[in-house]
């Protein structure tokens, strides 16, 4: 693969904006698909602004892509928890959950699989979570991460022989971002107990989660597929 071009969604921020910045430095031109759109231009990156949660406008924007570059990787990162208790959990949240975390992963797949075939291979990386296996207060999140991994074994068997892998990574509690403060507000007392029910004694970090997913979207990685990474 010589070409090297990489669409990363929820790019602006968090682990996101860590993918980005390692995938730049690693010599690719990075898609950046976000509901924001950062402050400030980022050099080798071309940021675009779509809500994935809108699968009309996710339609829109994948096609859009698909005329404009060649995209070789493609991870999906973008995600949202919407925390509660199976009492109070929604069918409008589990949706809207679909969609952004397995309906939009599809929709982009579709869009940017005749280029990775023509260029004889590619990587797809699927960001999961350890709430896959479950999780108080996570049953949407929990339910759409767990797709994820339905999605990641199912592609594997239909493309590998285009010389495509498809992987997940599962992160744990990543602090600093703005997912995990959502639900424990930075200074929370329940973070320092957290932190020490972890092997590792601390939260893990966007950079931790990125180093995953680099060795994901590298050569290196080419035997490898089908394949859910806890981190």
């Amino acid at each position: 693969m010589t070409r090297r071009t990489a669409l990363v969604t929820g790019g602006a921020s968090g682990i996101g904006a860590e993918i980005v910045r390692q995938t730049v430095a690693d010599g690719f031109h990075v898609i950046s698909l976000d509901r924001i759109r950062p402050a400030d231009a980022r050099p080798g990156v071309t940021d675009l602004v779509c809500d994935l949660f809108d699968a009309a406008a996710t339609e829109a924007a994948a096609r859009g892509i698909a005329e404009r570059f060649a995209v070789t990787h493609f991870v999906h990162n973008a995600g949202v928890i919407r925390a509660n208790l199976v009492e109070k959990t929604s069918a409008a949240d589990l949706v809207a959950l679909a969609q952004l975390h397995l309906g939009a992963a599809i929709t982009l797949v579709q869009a940017v699989l005749p280029a990775m075939k023509a260029n004889g291979g590619g990587r797809i990386v699927l960001m999961c979570s350890r709430a896959a296996l479950g999780a108080p207060t996570r049953t949407v999140y929990s339910a759409t991460k767990a797709g994820i991994i339905g999605l990641v074994r199912t592609w594997t068997l239909e493309l590998s022989r285009h010389g495509i892998t498809v992987n997940a990574v599962a992160p744990g509690p990543i602090g600093g971002t703005d997912m995990f403060h959502e639900v424990l507000p930075a200074g929370d007392p329940r973070i320092a107990g957290l932190a020490a029910s972890i092997p590792m004694k601390r939260l893990g970090t966007p950079q931790d989660v990125a180093n995953a997913v680099r060795f994901f979207l590298s050569d290196a990685s080419g035997f490898v597929t089908g394949q859910t990474l806890y981190v």
